[in-house]
């Protein structure tokens, strides 16, 4: 019935936090989207099944970036899945369709993320199919983004402060996926790079990240088609030594898109982005002023919207 969602609370444990013994690297890795604990309620309202859900989720991407504690650097990754909500987004990017009650003023509801379905609470999965059978209620999706979505952000914002604080700040490194088909072609790009064309990342950063990774044979675009979503946006300020780089990785490159198992050659990909964690750390720290490491850092809201 319109309305009538989630009964049974959200659990506490809604987060990986990696760290490192010891923090080496000014980098910050965040996995957003690679999140696999489905709501049984949620499955249950969805018109979709578990497989079909799963077509938005970056899968896998966590431990392809599993190297980063032991180099460094800490990881944050989200345990549940972006089909339930999206935390690269504003908090409340909300599409008064999907709901039965009116939404508060405060709400952005004429967002191009809202307009074509994938807002903080997604109407479609990646196919363009609708999630849900019936209407939601405000309440649930406030209760999402108070349970999962600010405990998210409140995470990242405390890990690059601290890392700023240590080195005089940071790299935030957005880990994502994308579909084989997802606009790149065939013979398209194996890892697109978004630094929000330039407004997000020193190009000395973003440079070095092109070069490795070329060096590694991978066929690398930038900005096209995805360059930066909310959390490059709002965590990237290269005037204030604040740099974050959005990294999408084809999904053909390790894991099989209808099984949703890894290829045998996902080991060898760790290893190369191993490599690269090792490469944007020496790119990072050349971008950051001696003098300020140690001082106090302070991260400021972006005026697009809360974290």
């Amino acid at each position: 019935m319109d309305g009538e969602f989630l009964s049974q609370p959200i659990a506490a444990g809604v987060l990986d936090v990696h760290e490192p013994a010891a923090r080496r690297l000014p980098l910050v890795f965040a996995s957003p989207h690679s999140g696999s604990e489905y709501p049984a309620d949620f499955v249950a309202v969805s018109r979709l099944d578990p497989v079909a859900l799963r077509q938005s989720e970056d899968s896998f991407v966590d431990e392809l970036f599993a190297a980063a504690p032991e180099l460094g650097a800490p990881l944050l990754s989200a345990r549940f899945p972006r089909a339930y909500l999206d935390v690269n987004r504003e908090a409340y990017e909300l599409d008064p369709a999907m709901f039965c009650d009116p939404l508060p003023s405060y709400v952005n509801a004429g967002s191009p993320r809202v307009r074509i379905g994938l807002g903080t609470i997604a109407r479609i999965v990646a196919s363009g199919e609708n999630i849900y059978a019936g209407k939601l209620r405000f309440a649930d999706a406030e209760r999402r983004i108070e349970c999962l979505y600010h405990p998210y952000h409140q995470e990242l914002r405390r890990l690059v402060q601290e890392t700023a604080g240590m080195f005089g700040g940071y790299l935030l490194v957005d880990c994502h996926s994308m579909p084989s088909s997802s606009g790149c072609g065939q013979d398209g790009a194996d890892i697109v790079l978004g630094d929000c064309y330039g407004a997000a990342c020193a190009p000395r950063i973003l440079e070095a990240a092109c070069r490795f990774l070329a060096e590694r044979g991978f066929k690398v675009a930038v900005n096209a088609p995805y360059a930066g979503g909310f959390t490059t946006a709002c965590y990237g300020r290269p005037s204030a030594h604040r740099h974050a780089l959005q990294i999408e990785i084809n999904r053909a490159l390790y894991m099989d898109e209808r099984s949703y198992c890894r290829k045998p050659k996902f080991a060898q990909l760790v290893k190369d982005l191993a490599d690269l964690i090792h490469r944007l750390g020496q790119a990072t720290q050349n971008c950051l002023p001696k003098t300020a490491r140690g001082s106090t850092f302070q991260l400021m809201p972006h005026p697009g919207g809360h974290i």
